[in-house]
């Protein structure tokens, strides 16, 4: 079941070795950095999360150069291994791939001095099962993923839950640590690797329950083998999907103005208009407020355009309401004469309900008639 993205040995001896040498690669920007600015190595490709500008909410993660594990939590935290790479493995879904993800790869890496983390990604139909549709297909994600520079390898089609097979599955010989670059020198310390198995799952440690567990992570938490993770607050895939939603029409009609149809939107004809509208409105809108200081006949031409567009909208949807009543009628209009007909054929022939009232009133007007003659 283990599977890398992707995954010739090349690939990741080179992403692990950028992760761990402390030479990052050379970075050009095309604009001067800000005052204070510097390119971190340590930070993903080197740059932003020393920004002074940014550094209250994104503080550089140090990588940890010891071997010390946390104490301070309610489960204990096994000493991972200093002959060999500590083997860490973190799943999840990792659609719309965001800087909390990222930062939650970086925290891994450097938990300590030499690590070797695998990311664990679900298929789409495990996934929309348990959790919902997501916004990229299972290959997109594991493409995604494979452009992190923390992640030396991607196991695809990974179980929902973790389980004690899974870990044993994915052990790692001498040939798996040989394809690392950045590892060569200690192989030629020691010729021989023993298997080893994952050592470390790796997530925010709040419980995560499914139907099968109120946390499924509470085997590795019992067996010493869960590493905590720091969850960046503010920004999730849900967050983002929601930013989409709440500004729909936003961005609907920016993609319009992009040169989508309304097909390719999936919008009608009516929302189309309704957007475009908007749009006029919103563009008169900022002309009035960059042009508050021009002359009142300026304004007075701006709003004599929302009302001629106004007008115009108006006098559209009187000749739509014209077609809609030719089409009922071309629809119902015989089926409604032969009603009326029947109407009129009762009216004139003194039958029905109106013919009967009327003879009523006729006998009466004659006894009164012939009363008074009397």
């Amino acid at each position: 079941m283990s599977a890398q993205r992707d995954g010739d040995s090349s690939r990741k001896g080179s992403s692990a070795q950028a992760a761990s040498m402390p030479n990052s690669p050379k970075l050009t920007v095309s604009r001067p950095p800000s005052p204070g600015f510097s390119m971190d190595p340590g930070s993903p490709m080197g740059l932003g999360d020393c920004d002074p500008n940014i550094m209250d909410s994104f503080k550089p993660i140090e990588t940890n150069m010891s071997y010390d594990v946390p104490t301070d939590k309610p489960y204990i935290v096994n000493p991972p291994p200093q002959d060999r790479p500590v083997r860490l493995y973190c799943d999840g879904i990792y659609d719309l791939v965001h800087y909390g993800h990222m930062r939650a790869l970086e925290q891994a890496k450097k938990s300590f001095p030499n690590v070797y983390l695998l990311v664990g990604m679900c298929n789409d139909e495990d996934t929309h099962t348990r959790k919902g549709k997501t916004v990229l297909t299972e290959n997109e994600r594991y493409e995604s993923m494979r452009h992190c520079r923390w992640v030396d390898e991607i196991i695809t089609d990974a179980p929902w839950i973790v389980t004690q097979e899974f870990m044993d599955e994915h052990e790692a010989s001498s040939d798996a640590f040989a394809a690392c670059t950045c590892l060569q020198s200690h192989i030629a310390e020691h010729t021989t690797f023993g298997c080893s198995t994952i050592d470390y799952v790796c997530h925010d440690d709040l419980p995560y329950a499914s139907a099968e567990s109120d946390d499924v992570y509470a085997f590795v938490k019992a067996q010493g083998r869960f590493l905590p993770t720091q969850r960046t607050d503010g920004v999730s895939t849900s967050d983002l999907i929601t930013r989409i939603v709440r500004d729909y029409d936003k961005y609907l009609r920016r993609n319009l103005e992009r040169g989508m149809s309304p097909k390719d939107l999936n919008i009608s004809f009516l929302k189309e208009q309704e957007l475009n509208l908007q749009k006029h409105v919103s563009g008169i809108r900022e002309q009035i407020k960059k042009n508050f200081q021009g002359t009142r006949e300026d304004l007075v031409g701006e709003l004599e355009d929302l009302k001629a567009e106004l007008r115009h909208t108006k006098l559209f949807w009187e000749d739509r309401r014209q077609d809609f009543v030719r089409g009922f009628s071309s629809m119902f209009g015989s089926q409604v004469g032969k009603i009326f007909g029947r109407k009129r054929r009762e009216i004139a022939n003194g039958s029905g309900d109106y013919g009967t009232s009327k003879r009523v009133r006729q006998d009466e007007s004659t006894s009164s008639v012939n009363s008074g003659s009397e």
